[in-house]
């Protein structure tokens, strides 16, 4: 009698959520975008390059947080939405899925102050250190956040290897 054997193994890397992490965080600033009626061609918006850049910097691990500033006609940077993103340092204990919380985003955008007709915004990437130059992006500096109050709306998506979350700065 022969006996049958079969064997299964899910191997989950760190460039599997780096992409979908990238893609959660730009669906997300997309969907902000739409809300507030700030068209993406008021940016300087790519998303397949600014995807690749956002993914390739939370793959080597330097990537610390992305940040949407919206830039009103007099002047005023708000509202301001920063996503953090963090590392697991043990991947595979974790095996957790991928997860988008995209009922409560839809909630939170009702608390998304509107912005007058005329607003642009302005994409930036905070780091951990060095990091890798990507195309289209540069450094520059980011608008003063002192005197906006923050608010926490906590993870938007995460993976096996770290997550990702949101916060709103009015």
């Amino acid at each position: 009698m022969t006996t049958a054997t079969s064997t299964s193994t899910n191997t989950y890397t760190r460039t599997h959520t780096a992409a979908y992490l990238a893609e959660a965080i730009l669906g997300t600033i997309s969907e902000v975008l739409a809300h507030l009626g700030i068209p993406t061609s008021q940016g300087s918006w790519d998303l397949e390059r600014d995807e690749r850049a956002i993914a390739a910097w939370y793959e080597e691990g330097s990537l610390k947080l992305v940040a949407l500033e919206c830039h009103q006609p007099d002047g005023t940077v708000a509202p301001v939405f920063e996503f953090p993103v963090t590392y697991s340092a043990h991947p595979l204990s974790e095996l957790k899925a991928f997860q988008t919380d995209a009922v409560s985003l839809a909630n939170f955008r009702q608390k998304i102050n509107a912005t007058p007709r005329g607003t642009t915004f302005r994409l930036f990437c905070s780091f951990n250190g060095t990091h890798s130059d990507q195309k289209g992006w540069s450094a520059a500096a980011r608008a003063s956040t002192d005197g906006l109050r923050s608010s926490s709306f906590g993870t938007i998506a995460s993976g096996p290897h770290g997550s990702a979350e949101m916060r709103y700065l009015r």
